[in-house]
């Protein structure tokens, strides 16, 4: 499928759209495409579309008998990317990424929750996206699960809690922080009940406004290191160069 086709996006709740992400897209007058699985909307066919970005959300990749959507999804995404599309995947995103390629996912230690440090591993140095990456940078983590690397993936980043964080394989990222949320969707985030019990739950009573400062502090650099890491991916992987864009049709 060439460069003129829309983009797809795999939305799993509403308050977790591709943002910044999002927001490059359409700086660049790409066609997007939205599918909510969990709204029940029918997965197209990936042959339709240049790239697939899948992002995150408050289920697992095991919780098939809640979502029993999450089973054609892994089965859309194994196969689009063994044949070569391009993928991004953020959090939920990249743990379906995992799994559907042979990977493992199952809950952590203990969620890793709040701003904190994403170092580079080396061989993310020679990677087309990620080598334009500062070898660390600050991050939002909101997740309890963790994954294994597929057969023949390369992993790119870890912190100190967890040791997957990034990975390719082919032309396929999983990302498993998140650099793309805004003040705004943060907020939107902390009106969330199941949303504050979880942060609540890792971080104690009361720990929504400590976190929105520290996202605060941070999201400038890391709103403009979501959108640089994107669009090289959109040039170096999915073919998109700067101005190949047409007419956005987002939603």
């Amino acid at each position: 499928m060439g460069a003129g086709a829309p983009i797809l996006i795999l939305q799993h709740i509403a308050c977790e759209p591709p943002a910044a992400y999002e927001d490059e897209l359409l700086a660049r007058g790409l066609e997007l495409r939205r599918v909510r699985l969990d709204e029940g909307e029918r997965l197209p066919s990936w042959r339709s579309f240049a790239a697939i970005v899948a992002m995150g959300g408050p289920m697992g990749t095991y919780d098939e008998s809640d979502h029993p959507w999450l089973r054609t999804e892994k089965r859309f995404i194994a196969d689009a990317v063994r044949a070569g599309k391009p993928y991004w995947g953020v959090c939920l995103g990249a743990q379906l990424l995992a799994v559907s390629l042979g990977g493992r996912v199952a809950p952590g230690p203990s969620p890793e929750v709040g701003i904190g440090a994403v170092r580079l591993t080396r061989e993310a140095r020679r990677d087309p996206v990620f080598a334009f990456a500062p070898p660390a940078f600050e991050a939002l983590h909101w997740h309890g699960d963790t994954y294994t690397l597929p057969p023949r993936a390369v992993r790119l980043a870890c912190t100190a809690q967890y040791e997957q964080q990034a990975f390719v394989l082919r032309r396929a990222y999983g990302l498993q922080f998140h650099l793309e949320v805004t003040r705004a969707l943060a907020r939107q985030w902390l009106r969330v009940p199941s949303y504050v019990e979880s942060l609540e739950r890792a971080m104690g009573a009361g720990a929504a406004p400590g976190l929105f400062e520290q996202l605060d502090r941070a999201s400038t650099g890391a709103i403009a290191l979501a959108r640089l890491l994107f669009a090289r991916w959109l040039e170096e992987v999915v073919g998109l160069r700067a101005g190949a864009g047409h007419s956005s049709a987002p939603g």
